[in-house]
């Protein structure tokens, strides 16, 4: 099994790599084409701004490997916190920004009329799963996630999302064929994270 995680400079790469490595899994940070594109999984970390992200990896080219990857090669790709949002179709942070389009969703920052909702939303948050899912098999309804993010994805697609609701219900997770997204950071949620992680790599 060959994981590799998409080196673009935005990324929490060591504890993804210490979260694989505790499941008895070896992965390799990279932004090769040849690399990626022979991998058996792709994992997409993300820490930051989602226009400055698209930027770097249009300007790395990573955005048409990661597309030939998952549409070609149909390798699996699974999204981490701002690396889910990249894979939805635009988001509005720091301007209107394309996103790499391999799943139907929009990214907005939270804007609560109630201001005693913080914002980042920061902490573990319960997760409300699909009833037919591959990222949460075998695990139970009651689920809690760590989740740190200022912005959100909404899709009109219910198939396959998971939510969480903070003020508002919003998009925890997704999957679609072979493309996964988690807005919350499974590598930091504990047992429930890594179970997740573990189910990705099965798939």
């Amino acid at each position: 099994m060959k994981i590799a995680i998409v080196n673009y400079g935005m990324g929490n790469i060591y504890s993804v790599q210490s979260a694989l490595r505790f499941l008895g899994v070896e992965s390799e940070f990279t932004n090769n084409r040849n690399e990626l594109l022979k991998s058996d999984k792709i994992i997409l970390p993300g820490v930051g701004s989602f226009a400055e992200a698209m930027k770097i990896i249009k300007r790395l080219e990573l955005d048409k490997v990661i597309k030939e990857a998952v549409l070609e090669n149909n390798i699996s790709i699974l999204g981490i916190c701002l690396g889910m949002q990249l894979l939805g179709i635009s988001s509005t942070e720091d301007g209107y920004t394309e996103g790499l389009n391999l799943y139907d969703g929009f990214v907005e920052k939270f804007n609560f009329l109630d201001k005693r909702i913080k914002v980042p939303h920061i902490g573990f948050n319960e997760v409300v799963k699909p009833d037919d899912t591959i990222l949460y098999k075998n695990l139970s309804n009651n689920l809690d996630f760590y989740f740190v993010h200022s912005y959100r994805m909404t899709t009109k697609n219910k198939n396959g999302v998971a939510y969480c609701n903070y003020g508002e219900p919003f998009v925890a997770s997704f999957e679609r064929d072979n493309v996964f997204g988690t807005q919350f950071h499974p590598e930091k949620s504990q047992s429930n994270g890594l179970a997740l992680l573990k189910n990705f790599i099965n798939y």
